[in-house]
Protein backbone atom coordinates (compact mmCIF):
# COMPACT_ATOMS: atom_id res chain seq x y z
CA UNK A 1 0.00 0.00 0.00
CA UNK A 2 1.60 3.25 -1.18
CA UNK A 3 1.66 6.73 0.29
CA UNK A 4 -1.29 7.84 -1.88
CA UNK A 5 -3.60 5.75 0.35
CA UNK A 6 -2.38 7.66 3.39
CA UNK A 7 -2.75 11.01 1.62
CA UNK A 8 -6.27 10.14 0.42
CA UNK A 9 -7.28 9.25 3.97
CA UNK A 10 -5.91 12.53 5.30
CA UNK A 11 -7.86 14.44 2.64
CA UNK A 12 -11.10 12.67 3.57
CA UNK A 13 -10.66 13.45 7.28
CA UNK A 14 -9.25 16.97 7.08
CA UNK A 15 -12.58 18.45 8.15
CA UNK A 16 -12.09 16.73 11.50
CA UNK A 17 -8.30 16.24 11.69
CA UNK A 18 -6.53 19.26 10.13
CA UNK A 19 -3.62 18.52 7.82
CA UNK A 20 -0.23 19.90 8.78
CA UNK A 21 0.77 22.70 8.90
CA UNK A 22 -2.50 23.43 10.72
CA UNK A 23 -1.57 27.01 11.64
CA UNK A 24 -0.39 28.04 8.15
CA UNK A 25 -1.24 31.56 6.96
CA UNK A 26 -0.51 32.57 3.31
CA UNK A 27 1.72 35.57 2.70
CA UNK A 28 -0.44 37.30 0.11
CA UNK A 29 2.00 40.16 -0.37
CA UNK A 30 4.64 37.65 -1.49
CA UNK A 31 2.38 35.47 -3.61
CA UNK A 32 3.72 33.96 -6.86
CA UNK A 33 2.58 34.86 -10.35
CA UNK A 34 -0.32 32.97 -11.92
CA UNK A 35 1.92 31.97 -14.83
CA UNK A 36 5.57 31.18 -15.36
CA UNK A 37 7.85 34.03 -16.44
CA UNK A 38 10.68 33.43 -18.92
CA UNK A 39 12.44 36.77 -19.49
CA UNK A 40 14.10 37.10 -22.86
CA UNK A 41 12.22 34.21 -24.47
CA UNK A 42 11.16 34.87 -28.06
CA UNK A 43 7.40 35.22 -28.23
CA UNK A 44 5.02 34.33 -31.07
CA UNK A 45 1.47 35.78 -30.90
CA UNK A 46 -1.22 33.24 -31.68
CA UNK A 47 -3.83 34.00 -34.38
CA UNK A 48 -7.47 34.88 -33.82
CA UNK A 49 -9.90 32.04 -34.38
CA UNK A 50 -13.63 32.51 -35.07
CA UNK A 51 -15.83 29.93 -33.33
CA UNK A 52 -18.65 28.40 -35.39
CA UNK A 53 -22.18 28.53 -34.00
CA UNK A 54 -22.77 24.87 -34.83
CA UNK A 55 -20.09 23.77 -32.32
CA UNK A 56 -22.60 23.59 -29.49
CA UNK A 57 -22.51 22.57 -25.86
CA UNK A 58 -24.81 19.67 -26.77
CA UNK A 59 -22.15 18.29 -29.13
CA UNK A 60 -19.41 18.87 -26.57
CA UNK A 61 -21.12 17.62 -23.40
CA UNK A 62 -23.65 15.04 -24.63
CA UNK A 63 -21.83 12.96 -27.27
CA UNK A 64 -23.95 10.64 -29.36
CA UNK A 65 -21.60 7.70 -28.84
CA UNK A 66 -20.16 7.79 -32.37
CA UNK A 67 -16.55 9.07 -32.35
CA UNK A 68 -16.61 9.88 -36.05
CA UNK A 69 -13.51 10.73 -38.02
CA UNK A 70 -10.70 12.54 -36.24
CA UNK A 71 -10.15 15.93 -37.83
CA UNK A 72 -6.60 17.34 -37.66
CA UNK A 73 -5.46 20.35 -35.69
CA UNK A 74 -4.15 23.54 -37.27
CA UNK A 75 -2.47 26.53 -35.64
CA UNK A 76 -5.73 28.58 -35.60
CA UNK A 77 -7.55 25.65 -33.96
CA UNK A 78 -4.83 25.21 -31.34
CA UNK A 79 -4.89 28.95 -30.69
CA UNK A 80 -8.66 28.97 -30.24
CA UNK A 81 -8.62 26.01 -27.88
CA UNK A 82 -5.92 27.56 -25.69
CA UNK A 83 -7.58 30.98 -25.63
CA UNK A 84 -11.03 29.62 -24.76
CA UNK A 85 -9.65 27.36 -22.03
CA UNK A 86 -6.73 29.10 -20.27
CA UNK A 87 -6.34 32.48 -21.93
CA UNK A 88 -7.39 35.68 -20.19
CA UNK A 89 -10.64 36.72 -21.87
CA UNK A 90 -12.08 39.41 -19.61
CA UNK A 91 -12.11 41.18 -16.29
CA UNK A 92 -14.84 40.38 -13.78
CA UNK A 93 -15.97 42.33 -10.74
CA UNK A 94 -19.20 41.61 -8.89
CA UNK A 95 -20.68 42.20 -5.47
CA UNK A 96 -20.65 38.70 -4.01
CA UNK A 97 -19.83 36.76 -0.85
CA UNK A 98 -16.28 35.54 -1.49
CA UNK A 99 -13.52 36.64 0.85
CA UNK A 100 -11.41 38.29 -1.88
CA UNK A 101 -14.07 40.87 -2.80
CA UNK A 102 -12.34 43.84 -1.14
CA UNK A 103 -9.17 43.34 -3.20
CA UNK A 104 -10.74 42.82 -6.62
CA UNK A 105 -11.28 46.50 -7.56
CA UNK A 106 -7.49 47.07 -7.33
CA UNK A 107 -5.70 46.32 -10.59
CA UNK A 108 -2.88 44.11 -9.15
CA UNK A 109 -5.55 41.79 -7.68
CA UNK A 110 -7.93 41.99 -10.63
CA UNK A 111 -9.96 38.88 -11.43
CA UNK A 112 -9.26 37.91 -15.05
CA UNK A 113 -11.77 35.34 -16.24
CA UNK A 114 -10.93 32.17 -18.14
CA UNK A 115 -13.00 29.39 -19.64
CA UNK A 116 -11.62 26.76 -17.28
CA UNK A 117 -12.31 26.67 -13.56
CA UNK A 118 -9.44 26.50 -11.05
CA UNK A 119 -9.31 25.86 -7.33
CA UNK A 120 -9.03 29.22 -5.58
CA UNK A 121 -8.74 30.93 -8.98
CA UNK A 122 -4.98 30.26 -8.94
CA UNK A 123 -4.48 28.61 -12.38
CA UNK A 124 -1.22 26.72 -11.71
CA UNK A 125 -1.19 24.51 -14.84
CA UNK A 126 1.64 25.11 -17.31
CA UNK A 127 1.07 24.18 -20.96
CA UNK A 128 4.11 23.28 -23.08
CA UNK A 129 3.92 22.65 -26.80
CA UNK A 130 6.53 20.25 -28.14
CA UNK A 131 6.41 20.72 -31.89
CA UNK A 132 8.14 18.62 -34.54
CA UNK A 133 8.76 19.30 -38.25
CA UNK A 134 5.09 18.97 -39.27
CA UNK A 135 4.12 22.03 -37.21
CA UNK A 136 3.78 25.63 -38.37
CA UNK A 137 6.70 26.96 -36.29
CA UNK A 138 10.35 26.04 -36.15
CA UNK A 139 10.49 22.73 -34.26
CA UNK A 140 11.11 23.09 -30.56
CA UNK A 141 9.59 23.52 -27.14
CA UNK A 142 7.25 26.42 -26.45
CA UNK A 143 5.49 27.62 -23.31
CA UNK A 144 1.95 28.97 -23.60
CA UNK A 145 1.82 32.41 -21.94
CA UNK A 146 -1.86 33.04 -21.02
CA UNK A 147 -1.58 36.80 -20.31
CA UNK A 148 -0.24 37.48 -23.81
CA UNK A 149 -1.93 34.54 -25.56
CA UNK A 150 1.38 33.71 -27.17
CA UNK A 151 3.93 30.94 -27.47
CA UNK A 152 7.35 31.55 -25.93
CA UNK A 153 10.19 29.54 -27.40
CA UNK A 154 12.19 27.72 -24.74
CA UNK A 155 14.21 25.46 -27.05
CA UNK A 156 14.82 25.28 -30.80
CA UNK A 157 15.16 21.90 -32.46
CA UNK A 158 13.13 18.75 -32.94
CA UNK A 159 12.80 16.89 -29.64
CA UNK A 160 9.41 15.35 -30.40
CA UNK A 161 11.08 11.94 -30.41
CA UNK A 162 11.76 12.37 -26.71
CA UNK A 163 8.04 12.73 -26.06
CA UNK A 164 7.23 9.73 -28.27
CA UNK A 165 9.75 7.65 -26.36
CA UNK A 166 8.40 8.85 -23.02
CA UNK A 167 4.84 7.93 -24.03
CA UNK A 168 5.59 4.45 -25.24
CA UNK A 169 2.70 2.79 -27.07
CA UNK A 170 0.04 5.47 -26.82
CA UNK A 171 -1.46 8.17 -28.95
CA UNK A 172 -1.65 9.31 -32.52
CA UNK A 173 1.17 9.01 -35.05
CA UNK A 174 2.24 12.61 -34.63
CA UNK A 175 5.10 14.92 -33.71
CA UNK A 176 2.91 17.52 -31.95
CA UNK A 177 2.28 17.28 -28.20
CA UNK A 178 0.87 19.37 -25.39
CA UNK A 179 2.46 18.64 -22.02
CA UNK A 180 0.68 19.74 -18.85
CA UNK A 181 2.74 20.56 -15.78
CA UNK A 182 2.02 22.11 -12.40
CA UNK A 183 4.49 24.38 -10.66
CA UNK A 184 3.40 23.52 -7.14
CA UNK A 185 4.29 26.81 -5.47
CA UNK A 186 1.71 28.62 -7.61
CA UNK A 187 -0.92 26.80 -5.54
CA UNK A 188 0.93 25.66 -2.41
CA UNK A 189 1.57 29.24 -1.23
CA UNK A 190 -2.13 29.20 -0.29
CA UNK A 191 -3.12 25.55 0.14
CA UNK A 192 0.18 24.02 1.43
CA UNK A 193 -0.20 20.22 1.93
CA UNK A 194 -3.69 20.25 0.43
CA UNK A 195 -2.22 21.65 -2.77
CA UNK A 196 -1.70 18.37 -4.62
CA UNK A 197 -5.35 17.45 -4.17
CA UNK A 198 -6.42 20.76 -5.69
CA UNK A 199 -3.98 20.97 -8.60
CA UNK A 200 -4.64 17.41 -9.79
CA UNK A 201 -8.28 18.44 -10.17
CA UNK A 202 -7.19 21.58 -12.04
CA UNK A 203 -5.43 19.38 -14.60
CA UNK A 204 -8.63 17.41 -15.15
CA UNK A 205 -10.66 20.60 -15.52
CA UNK A 206 -8.34 21.89 -18.25
CA UNK A 207 -8.30 18.54 -20.07
CA UNK A 208 -12.09 18.45 -20.03
CA UNK A 209 -12.36 21.98 -21.41
CA UNK A 210 -10.17 20.87 -24.28
CA UNK A 211 -12.22 17.71 -24.80
CA UNK A 212 -15.54 19.61 -24.83
CA UNK A 213 -14.10 22.26 -27.16
CA UNK A 214 -12.50 19.71 -29.48
CA UNK A 215 -15.43 17.29 -29.56
CA UNK A 216 -17.79 20.07 -30.61
CA UNK A 217 -15.40 20.83 -33.50
CA UNK A 218 -14.99 17.22 -34.63
CA UNK A 219 -11.54 16.89 -33.08
CA UNK A 220 -10.41 14.07 -30.82
CA UNK A 221 -8.12 14.24 -27.79
CA UNK A 222 -6.79 11.29 -25.79
CA UNK A 223 -4.54 12.38 -22.92
CA UNK A 224 -1.87 10.13 -21.46
CA UNK A 225 -1.39 10.18 -17.68
CA UNK A 226 1.21 7.40 -17.62
CA UNK A 227 4.56 8.23 -19.26
CA UNK A 228 8.23 8.65 -18.39
CA UNK A 229 7.79 11.75 -16.26
CA UNK A 230 11.46 12.00 -15.26
CA UNK A 231 12.54 11.93 -18.91
CA UNK A 232 10.18 14.76 -19.87
CA UNK A 233 11.09 16.76 -16.77
CA UNK A 234 14.71 16.55 -17.87
CA UNK A 235 13.77 17.69 -21.37
CA UNK A 236 11.88 20.70 -19.96
CA UNK A 237 14.64 21.56 -17.48
CA UNK A 238 12.42 21.20 -14.41
CA UNK A 239 13.53 20.75 -10.81
CA UNK A 240 12.82 17.41 -9.18
CA UNK A 241 10.13 18.59 -6.74
CA UNK A 242 9.26 22.04 -8.10
CA UNK A 243 6.93 20.95 -10.88
CA UNK A 244 5.06 17.78 -11.71
CA UNK A 245 4.08 16.68 -15.21
CA UNK A 246 0.54 15.34 -15.17
CA UNK A 247 -0.53 14.71 -18.77
CA UNK A 248 0.66 14.52 -22.37
CA UNK A 249 -1.85 15.17 -25.15
CA UNK A 250 -0.85 14.04 -28.67
CA UNK A 251 -2.28 16.26 -31.41
CA UNK A 252 -3.15 14.89 -34.83
CA UNK A 253 -1.83 17.66 -37.11
CA UNK A 254 -2.95 18.72 -40.57
CA UNK A 255 0.49 17.88 -42.00
CA UNK A 256 1.59 14.26 -41.50
CA UNK A 257 4.81 13.93 -39.50
CA UNK A 258 7.96 13.18 -41.38
CA UNK A 259 9.91 10.02 -40.62
CA UNK A 260 12.43 10.76 -37.88
CA UNK A 261 16.09 9.79 -38.09
CA UNK A 262 16.26 9.96 -34.30
CA UNK A 263 13.25 8.00 -33.06
CA UNK A 264 14.61 7.91 -29.53
CA UNK A 265 14.74 11.66 -29.01
CA UNK A 266 16.77 14.81 -29.33
CA UNK A 267 20.30 13.72 -28.48
CA UNK A 268 20.27 14.95 -24.88
CA UNK A 269 18.86 18.40 -25.68
CA UNK A 270 17.08 20.13 -22.80
CA UNK A 271 15.52 23.50 -22.01
CA UNK A 272 18.06 25.76 -20.33
CA UNK A 273 15.84 28.75 -19.70
CA UNK A 274 14.48 29.04 -16.19
CA UNK A 275 11.39 30.91 -15.13
CA UNK A 276 11.90 33.73 -12.65
CA UNK A 277 9.96 33.38 -9.40
CA UNK A 278 8.25 36.47 -8.03
CA UNK A 279 8.05 35.25 -4.42
CA UNK A 280 11.03 36.18 -2.28
CA UNK A 281 10.38 33.19 -0.02
CA UNK A 282 9.37 29.77 -1.37
CA UNK A 283 8.34 27.23 1.27
CA UNK A 284 8.62 23.45 1.13
CA UNK A 285 5.87 21.16 2.40
CA UNK A 286 6.91 17.60 3.17
CA UNK A 287 3.46 16.13 2.53
CA UNK A 288 3.30 17.77 -0.89
CA UNK A 289 6.74 16.46 -1.85
CA UNK A 290 5.89 12.95 -0.64
CA UNK A 291 2.66 12.67 -2.64
CA UNK A 292 4.37 14.12 -5.72
CA UNK A 293 7.18 11.58 -5.50
CA UNK A 294 4.81 8.71 -4.76
CA UNK A 295 2.66 9.43 -7.81
CA UNK A 296 5.71 10.00 -10.05
CA UNK A 297 7.71 6.93 -8.99
CA UNK A 298 6.08 4.35 -11.26
CA UNK A 299 4.94 6.76 -13.94
CA UNK A 300 5.64 4.35 -16.81
CA UNK A 301 3.63 1.45 -15.29
CA UNK A 302 0.51 2.09 -17.36
CA UNK A 303 -2.47 0.04 -16.11
CA UNK A 304 -3.37 -2.96 -18.24
CA UNK A 305 -6.63 -2.81 -20.21
CA UNK A 306 -9.47 -3.72 -17.90
CA UNK A 307 -7.61 -2.77 -14.72
CA UNK A 308 -10.34 -0.30 -13.79
CA UNK A 309 -13.14 -2.77 -14.42
CA UNK A 310 -13.47 -3.61 -10.73
CA UNK A 311 -13.40 0.03 -9.59
CA UNK A 312 -16.80 1.14 -10.85
CA UNK A 313 -19.38 1.88 -8.14
CA UNK A 314 -22.06 -0.74 -7.56
CA UNK A 315 -25.73 0.07 -8.05
CA UNK A 316 -26.94 1.47 -4.72
CA UNK A 317 -29.44 -0.60 -2.80
CA UNK A 318 -32.84 0.93 -2.16
CA UNK A 319 -36.51 0.14 -2.10
CA UNK A 320 -37.79 3.54 -3.18
CA UNK A 321 -39.36 3.79 -6.60
CA UNK A 322 -37.07 5.54 -9.11
CA UNK A 323 -37.98 9.09 -10.05
CA UNK A 324 -38.03 9.46 -13.84
CA UNK A 325 -36.35 12.55 -15.23
CA UNK A 326 -37.24 14.35 -18.45
CA UNK A 327 -34.80 14.13 -21.38
CA UNK A 328 -31.65 16.24 -21.19
CA UNK A 329 -31.93 19.32 -23.40
CA UNK A 330 -29.44 22.15 -23.81
CA UNK A 331 -30.31 25.47 -25.44
CA UNK A 332 -28.52 26.13 -28.73
CA UNK A 333 -25.43 27.69 -27.16
CA UNK A 334 -21.98 27.35 -28.67
CA UNK A 335 -19.10 26.17 -26.49
CA UNK A 336 -17.14 29.43 -26.65
CA UNK A 337 -20.12 31.43 -25.38
CA UNK A 338 -20.71 28.97 -22.54
CA UNK A 339 -17.05 29.00 -21.49
CA UNK A 340 -16.91 32.79 -21.47
CA UNK A 341 -20.15 33.02 -19.50
CA UNK A 342 -18.92 30.57 -16.85
CA UNK A 343 -18.39 31.97 -13.36
CA UNK A 344 -18.91 31.07 -9.70
CA UNK A 345 -22.03 32.38 -7.98
CA UNK A 346 -20.54 33.02 -4.50
CA UNK A 347 -23.58 33.60 -2.32
CA UNK A 348 -25.92 34.86 -5.04
CA UNK A 349 -28.24 31.84 -5.12
CA UNK A 350 -31.94 32.53 -4.68
CA UNK A 351 -34.54 29.80 -4.19
CA UNK A 352 -37.44 32.09 -5.15
CA UNK A 353 -37.34 30.53 -8.62
CA UNK A 354 -36.76 26.76 -8.35
CA UNK A 355 -34.84 24.67 -10.85
CA UNK A 356 -36.88 22.88 -13.46
CA UNK A 357 -36.63 19.11 -13.69
CA UNK A 358 -35.21 19.51 -17.21
CA UNK A 359 -32.39 21.71 -15.95
CA UNK A 360 -31.44 19.24 -13.24
CA UNK A 361 -31.71 16.31 -15.66
CA UNK A 362 -29.48 18.03 -18.22
CA UNK A 363 -26.77 18.90 -15.71
CA UNK A 364 -26.77 15.34 -14.34
CA UNK A 365 -26.67 13.72 -17.78
CA UNK A 366 -23.79 15.93 -18.94
CA UNK A 367 -21.73 15.27 -15.81
CA UNK A 368 -22.40 11.52 -16.02
CA UNK A 369 -21.10 11.47 -19.61
CA UNK A 370 -17.78 12.96 -18.56
CA UNK A 371 -14.76 10.77 -19.34
CA UNK A 372 -11.12 11.76 -19.53
CA UNK A 373 -10.51 9.23 -22.30
CA UNK A 374 -7.04 8.66 -20.89
CA UNK A 375 -4.56 5.88 -21.59
CA UNK A 376 -5.92 4.00 -18.54
CA UNK A 377 -9.47 4.02 -19.92
CA UNK A 378 -9.71 2.11 -23.21
CA UNK A 379 -13.06 1.63 -24.86
CA UNK A 380 -15.34 -0.46 -22.69
CA UNK A 381 -14.04 0.88 -19.37
CA UNK A 382 -17.04 1.38 -17.06
CA UNK A 383 -17.87 4.74 -15.49
CA UNK A 384 -15.69 5.39 -12.48
CA UNK A 385 -17.83 8.13 -10.95
CA UNK A 386 -21.29 8.14 -9.42
CA UNK A 387 -23.40 11.25 -8.97
CA UNK A 388 -25.62 12.09 -6.03
CA UNK A 389 -28.08 14.98 -5.97
CA UNK A 390 -29.17 16.81 -2.84
CA UNK A 391 -32.44 18.33 -4.02
CA UNK A 392 -33.53 21.55 -2.30
CA UNK A 393 -35.84 23.32 -4.74
CA UNK A 394 -36.62 21.47 -7.99
CA UNK A 395 -40.03 21.46 -9.65
CA UNK A 396 -41.64 18.03 -9.47
CA UNK A 397 -38.91 16.43 -7.31
CA UNK A 398 -39.35 16.07 -3.55
CA UNK A 399 -36.50 17.39 -1.37
CA UNK A 400 -34.00 14.72 -0.39
CA UNK A 401 -30.70 13.08 -1.29
CA UNK A 402 -30.80 10.92 -4.44
CA UNK A 403 -28.46 8.67 -6.39
CA UNK A 404 -28.49 9.34 -10.15
CA UNK A 405 -28.75 6.30 -12.43
CA UNK A 406 -27.43 7.35 -15.87
CA UNK A 407 -28.45 4.11 -17.62
CA UNK A 408 -32.13 4.71 -16.85
CA UNK A 409 -31.86 8.51 -16.40
CA UNK A 410 -33.63 8.29 -13.04
CA UNK A 411 -33.12 9.34 -9.45
CA UNK A 412 -33.30 6.88 -6.57
CA UNK A 413 -34.01 8.27 -3.10
CA UNK A 414 -31.21 7.65 -0.58
CA UNK A 415 -32.11 9.99 2.30
CA UNK A 416 -35.53 11.71 2.49
CA UNK A 417 -36.14 15.20 3.81
CA UNK A 418 -34.99 18.73 3.01
CA UNK A 419 -31.16 18.69 3.00
CA UNK A 420 -30.53 22.43 3.42
CA UNK A 421 -29.52 22.34 7.08
CA UNK A 422 -27.19 19.38 6.54
CA UNK A 423 -25.52 21.06 3.57
CA UNK A 424 -24.88 24.36 5.36
CA UNK A 425 -23.74 22.80 8.64
CA UNK A 426 -21.13 20.69 6.86
CA UNK A 427 -19.70 23.53 4.75
CA UNK A 428 -16.63 25.23 6.20
CA UNK A 429 -16.80 28.65 4.52
CA UNK A 430 -19.29 31.51 4.40
CA UNK A 431 -19.20 32.30 0.68
CA UNK A 432 -22.14 30.09 -0.38
CA UNK A 433 -25.74 29.85 0.83
CA UNK A 434 -26.30 26.16 0.12
CA UNK A 435 -29.94 26.01 1.23
CA UNK A 436 -30.83 28.54 -1.47
CA UNK A 437 -29.50 26.33 -4.26
CA UNK A 438 -31.87 24.29 -6.37
CA UNK A 439 -29.66 21.23 -5.95
CA UNK A 440 -26.16 20.23 -4.87
CA UNK A 441 -24.51 17.51 -6.99
CA UNK A 442 -21.81 15.32 -5.46
CA UNK A 443 -19.50 13.12 -7.57
CA UNK A 444 -17.94 10.12 -5.84
CA UNK A 445 -15.21 7.72 -6.88
CA UNK A 446 -13.85 4.59 -5.22
CA UNK A 447 -10.43 6.12 -4.63
CA UNK A 448 -8.98 3.20 -2.69
CA UNK A 449 -10.09 0.70 -5.33
CA UNK A 450 -8.47 2.77 -8.10
CA UNK A 451 -5.22 3.01 -6.13
CA UNK A 452 -5.24 -0.75 -5.52
CA UNK A 453 -5.75 -1.35 -9.25
CA UNK A 454 -3.34 1.22 -10.69
CA UNK A 455 -0.84 2.15 -7.97
CA UNK A 456 -0.19 5.55 -6.45
CA UNK A 457 -0.32 7.36 -9.79
CA UNK A 458 -3.98 6.47 -9.92
CA UNK A 459 -4.57 9.31 -7.46
CA UNK A 460 -3.95 11.69 -10.35
CA UNK A 461 -6.53 9.83 -12.45
CA UNK A 462 -9.15 9.98 -9.68
CA UNK A 463 -8.75 13.71 -9.13
CA UNK A 464 -8.45 14.55 -12.82
CA UNK A 465 -11.74 12.72 -13.38
CA UNK A 466 -13.44 14.73 -10.64
CA UNK A 467 -11.95 17.97 -12.00
CA UNK A 468 -13.27 17.06 -15.44
CA UNK A 469 -16.76 16.53 -14.00
CA UNK A 470 -16.57 19.92 -12.30
CA UNK A 471 -15.65 21.62 -15.58
CA UNK A 472 -18.52 19.89 -17.39
CA UNK A 473 -20.83 21.07 -14.60
CA UNK A 474 -19.70 24.69 -14.97
CA UNK A 475 -20.01 24.60 -18.75
CA UNK A 476 -23.45 22.98 -18.64
CA UNK A 477 -24.67 25.45 -16.00
CA UNK A 478 -23.54 28.41 -18.09
CA UNK A 479 -25.28 27.01 -21.16
CA UNK A 480 -28.46 26.56 -19.11
CA UNK A 481 -28.29 30.14 -17.81
CA UNK A 482 -27.95 28.98 -14.21
CA UNK A 483 -25.76 29.97 -11.31
CA UNK A 484 -23.07 27.49 -10.30
CA UNK A 485 -20.30 26.92 -7.81
CA UNK A 486 -17.88 24.14 -6.94
CA UNK A 487 -16.35 23.76 -3.49
CA UNK A 488 -13.90 21.50 -1.66
CA UNK A 489 -14.41 22.92 1.84
CA UNK A 490 -16.87 20.43 3.31
CA UNK A 491 -16.88 17.53 5.78
CA UNK A 492 -16.36 14.52 3.49
CA UNK A 493 -17.03 12.03 6.29
CA UNK A 494 -20.43 13.54 7.07
CA UNK A 495 -21.41 13.08 3.43
CA UNK A 496 -20.27 9.45 3.51
CA UNK A 497 -22.42 8.86 6.60
CA UNK A 498 -25.45 10.74 5.26
CA UNK A 499 -25.40 8.88 1.93
CA UNK A 500 -24.65 5.51 3.53
CA UNK A 501 -21.36 4.99 1.67
CA UNK A 502 -19.37 3.43 4.52
CA UNK A 503 -19.30 0.00 2.86
CA UNK A 504 -19.12 1.04 -0.81
CA UNK A 505 -15.68 2.69 -0.77
CA UNK A 506 -17.09 5.76 -2.57
CA UNK A 507 -15.39 9.02 -1.65
CA UNK A 508 -17.23 12.35 -2.11
CA UNK A 509 -14.50 14.66 -3.42
CA UNK A 510 -16.30 17.94 -4.10
CA UNK A 511 -19.74 19.53 -4.08
CA UNK A 512 -21.31 21.28 -7.08
CA UNK A 513 -23.98 23.91 -6.41
CA UNK A 514 -26.68 24.63 -8.98
CA UNK A 515 -29.55 27.08 -8.96
CA UNK A 516 -30.99 30.41 -10.00
CA UNK A 517 -29.43 33.66 -8.82
CA UNK A 518 -30.91 36.85 -7.45
CA UNK A 519 -32.06 39.13 -10.28
CA UNK A 520 -30.27 42.34 -11.26
CA UNK A 521 -26.79 41.60 -9.82
CA UNK A 522 -24.21 44.33 -9.37
CA UNK A 523 -21.65 43.07 -11.88
CA UNK A 524 -18.90 44.57 -14.01
CA UNK A 525 -17.62 42.66 -17.03
CA UNK A 526 -15.08 43.82 -19.60
CA UNK A 527 -14.20 41.43 -22.41
CA UNK A 528 -10.65 41.66 -23.73
CA UNK A 529 -10.62 38.74 -26.16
Amino acid sequence: MGYAHEYATAIMHRGRIPMEPADFVPDWADRPRKAKYYPGAESFPLPDTPYPAHATVTAGCLPDGHPGTAEPFTLPLLSGMLLDSYGLVGRRLGVQANTDLAALPHYPQANWSRGTASGGGLYPVSVYWVSGPSGPLTPGVHYYAPPQHSMQRLLAGDVSGEVRAALGAHGEATDQYLVLGVKYWQNAFKYNSFSFHAVSMDVGALLQTWRIWARARGLRLAPALWFDEARLAGLLGLGADEEGLFAVVPLLWDTPPAASDTPGGGGGAAVRRRDVERSRTVLDFDTLHRIHRATAEHATARPAPGALGTCAPATPAGVAEPVALPPAVFPEVDVRTALRTRRSSFGRFDATVPLTAVQLATALAACAETRLGSDAEPDGTPRQARLYAFVNHVEGVEPGAYAYEPETHTLRLVAPGAPGSFLQQNYFLSNYNLEQTGAVLVPTLRTTAVLDATGDRGYRLVNATVGAIAQTFYTASAALGLGAGVALGFDNISYIEHLGLEDTGEAPLLIMLLGNERPHPADFRSDIA
